[in-house]
């Protein structure tokens, strides 16, 4: 059976071959990369408001078909566990961060010692990443509004559009970005800094999965009555599954197996399983945050705490049918990193590099979160068909 050379293995290579050619290359084999990355760059920027309109208006849409109070009730706990997630990283990072970065960072060349690319190509975006954005908002709740059939079964087409986009043309051609970032920063003298953050990164971040996980369950034990940590340990192995898959949605026959384990309703895990694979993003919150935080601490940037509350909560819904693409939720998120913290193109590759070197990790949380979503809604449905 031929092994398929994943997504993080072929990023991994690329960091390696990144550093190991940028202590002897040339000069002019930079150029080259530097120039493949303006391009590309160019395209990404393109491309990034396209792709949030096309998964997002689709996405709102598909929630309102199904509008309900059991909807609303499980939209409000994956996105009220998602922000948890945000806010709770961003004020663990600023207490954290200061002490393991110290000595880090990441500067700008000097004047006339930076490379420049050969040539580049302008590609001006359609539309900025707000206008996407309210778009996507005011035609998604306009379809689940009306009900609308024509110009939901268009934008469904265009969603597959941008999903093959993602999968056929930007996700092969990422390493080969990350490959020129990480050849530049190499010639700078900087890429021991960043492998050092990387590690550190690594580290907190699991850790802060496993304390999101425990303050999730416990939330769901005192709805349900039950003990938090026999229901996180009936939740391993959609965890383990989901680090192999690094994948929500191909977690979803072991997510929703382990949940009725937990005595979830069939009726009512099969609902909200698959939807909190769309909505449910506490762990995927969590790595972009943390690594935004970081990254933005390594380039010198003072970003107030206003500026990231307004990226955290935008973030959460732009996420929104992210996870059914491989690297979704850091391409929708890219536009965002730009617009509303001001990363620059070599900031959001190293966004990118960092987010999936660790892609597993929030996959895992999500999915096993998911878990307690649906035991919280399960305690509430019971209570209130009781009353009635």
């Amino acid at each position: 059976m031929k092994r398929k050379f994943g997504l993080l293995p072929r990023v991994v290579l690329a960091i390696v071959l990144g550093i190991a050619c940028g202590l002897f290359m040339p000069g002019w084999v930079t150029r080259v990369a530097l120039t493949f990355n303006a391009v590309f760059g160019q395209f990404l920027e393109f491309v990034i408001p396209l792709l949030i309109f096309g998964l997002v208006a689709p996405g709102i849409a598909d929630l309102g078909r199904n509008a309900g109070r059991l909807l609303a009730l499980t939209a409000a706990l994956a996105y009220g566990f998602t922000l948890i997630s945000g806010f709770g990283t961003y004020f663990v990072g600023l207490t954290v961060f200061p002490t393991l970065l110290a000595g880090s960072e990441v500067t700008p060349p000097a004047a006339g010692e930076a490379l420049a690319p050969y040539f580049t190509i302008a590609m001006p975006p359609v539309m900025g990443v707000m206008s996407a954005l309210v778009l996507a908002f005011v035609l998604g709740l306009g379809m689940a509004a009306t009900g609308s059939v024509t110009l939901k079964a268009a934008l469904d087409d265009f969603k597959r559009i941008i999903e093959r986009t993602i999968v056929r043309v930007i996700l092969p051609l990422l390493p080969l970005y990350i490959f020129g970032i990480f050849l530049s920063i190499t010639q700078s003298g900087q890429v021991a800094s960043v492998l050092g953050v990387f590690v550190k990164l690594i580290v907190v971040i699991f850790v802060l999965t496993l304390l999101l996980l425990l303050f999730q369950f416990s939330v769901a034990g005192l709805a349900a009555r039950r003990n938090p940590l026999t229901m996180l340990r009936t939740m391993l192995p959609a965890y383990v599954t989901a680090l192999g898959t690094q994948s929500s949605a191909a977690t979803i026959p072991v997510t929703l197996e382990r949940t009725l384990r937990l005595g979830v309703r069939p009726e009512l895990a099969s609902f909200v399983i698959p939807l909190c694979a769309t909505i449910h993003l506490s762990g995927s919150m969590m790595k972009i945050t943390a690594c935004a935080l970081a990254v933005s601490m390594l380039a010198g940037m003072d970003l107030s705490v206003s500026t990231f509350a307004g990226f955290i909560l935008l973030l959460g819904v732009t996420m929104v049918a992210a996870p059914g693409v491989p690297g979704g939720a850091i391409m929708a998120a890219l536009g965002l990193l730009e617009s509303v913290l001001g990363f620059d193109e070599t900031l959001c590759g190293l966004m990118i590099a960092t987010y999936i070197a660790m892609d597993s990790f929030g996959t895992a949380t999500n999915v096993t979160g998911d878990g307690a979503v649906a035991v919280i809604v399960d305690a509430v449905a019971r209570k209130r068909h009781k009353e009635v």
